[in-house]
């Protein structure tokens, strides 16, 4: 069992070590979050600590580039941010556990061992275009890296223009997507939602754009911003 803490602290870092290593288990340790990046790079860990107060990037900036890699290595961020905020922000971009200091070492090495013995979490498939991200399984979209709150419905289409990367999605396609092919809805209502998803990416700042094919459907393409940034 290797962990990597990455903690910018050297004397806590040593103690945490110390501890780990008397406890069976191999350390590395960096204190940097471009360090961190190279260590995940060359080393696949068993779990990592994850300090947020790191001296050249936060720390969620190392565990958002993690699972854009579909890296599953079990995150613990062990932060002096105690706040509902920061805890919920922690869990939801996809850390396995968030501990508060001071803590007790005692429970670190509990819960490392518990997160080392789960079995390996699937990724969520993540679809992209252009400045725009969905994650399948927690239904989150980031648009330049910042999420942003996105109804049911809306959250839908997004996901199949998406995972269709381009293509022309049919009316009665997108219909199935979002009403299951009921039809207790009234006959414009997928022109609704598309004009409110169309709102929605353009407020966000998206850099894709929602077209109307006359008689068939719908096309999401990257916008003129994208295609300009692509070809420089």
């Amino acid at each position: 069992m290797r962990v990597l803490i990455i903690e910018d602290s050297r004397e806590l870092a040593g103690l945490i070590g110390h501890a780990l290593k008397r406890a069976g288990m191999d350390v590395d340790f960096v204190g940097l979050a471009d360090e961190a990046r190279l260590a995940v790079q060359a080393v696949q860990y068993s779990a990592i600590v994850l300090d947020l107060g790191l001296p050249d990037a936060d720390g969620f900036a190392v565990l958002d580039q993690l699972r854009k890699r579909h890296d599953p290595t079990p995150v613990l961020i062990l932060s002096s941010r105690s706040a509902l905020g920061d805890r919920v922000n922690g869990l939801d971009r996809g850390a396995s556990d968030y501990m508060i200091k001071p803590f007790a070492m005692a429970e670190l090495i509990a819960r490392l061992r518990a997160l080392m013995q789960r079995p390996p979490e699937i990724p969520s498939p993540i679809f992209a275009m252009g400045n725009v991200t969905f994650e399948a399984g927690s239904r989150r979209a980031t648009v330049g890296g910042n999420t942003f709150t996105i109804p049911a419905r809306e959250s839908e289409l997004l996901e199949v223009f998406l995972k269709r990367g381009g293509k022309v999605l049919a009316h009665d396609v997108l219909d199935a997507v979002v009403f299951g092919g009921k039809h207790d809805h009234s006959s414009n209502a997928i022109e609704v939602y598309v004009h409110r998803l169309r709102r929605l990416l353009a407020e966000a700042g998206a850099d894709v754009e929602i077209h109307t094919i006359r008689g068939v459907g719908y096309l999401m393409k990257p916008g003129m911003a994208a295609r300009a940034t692509a070809q420089a």
